[in-house]
């Protein structure tokens, strides 16, 4: 878990978040409301950059404002390789992805997909 010490709502973090995305060029940014699918986060994004370069300067800038903005500490995990970085912020949690890396987990297929009882 992330260590936060201001308070701030699932919805405004996503927002900030996908603005943040925005700025530094993601690609393909897709936001998932997990409410009723999942207790892990409130949301999920996904996105993709270019290049293993790219994906990580994505998810370090991300980083550096989700921690100038909200004093919150994210952990991150991928970022040296560059092909999936994980970023739990929390009510949050980010994938960027290289897109043949993107294309090959589907994961926007595997939770945009049924909720609780759904077949």
């Amino acid at each position: 878990m992330s260590s936060t010490v201001k308070k701030v709502s699932g919805k405004a973090l996503l927002e900030s978040i996908l603005s943040s995305l925005d700025d530094n060029k993601a690609e393909d940014v897709v936001s998932i409301d997990l409410k009723g699918k999942s207790q892990i986060a409130d949301f999920m994004v996904v996105c993709s950059g270019r290049s293993s370069r790219q994906v990580s300067a994505i998810a370090e800038k991300l980083s550096d404002d989700l921690k100038q903005k909200f004093e919150i500490y994210p952990k991150i995990e991928g970022k040296e390789q560059g092909d999936w970085v994980l970023i739990d912020a929390g009510d949050v949690i980010v994938h960027v992805f290289r897109p043949e890396v993107r294309e090959f987990y589907q994961l926007e297929k595997l939770w945009q997909g049924a909720g609780p009882g759904d077949a």
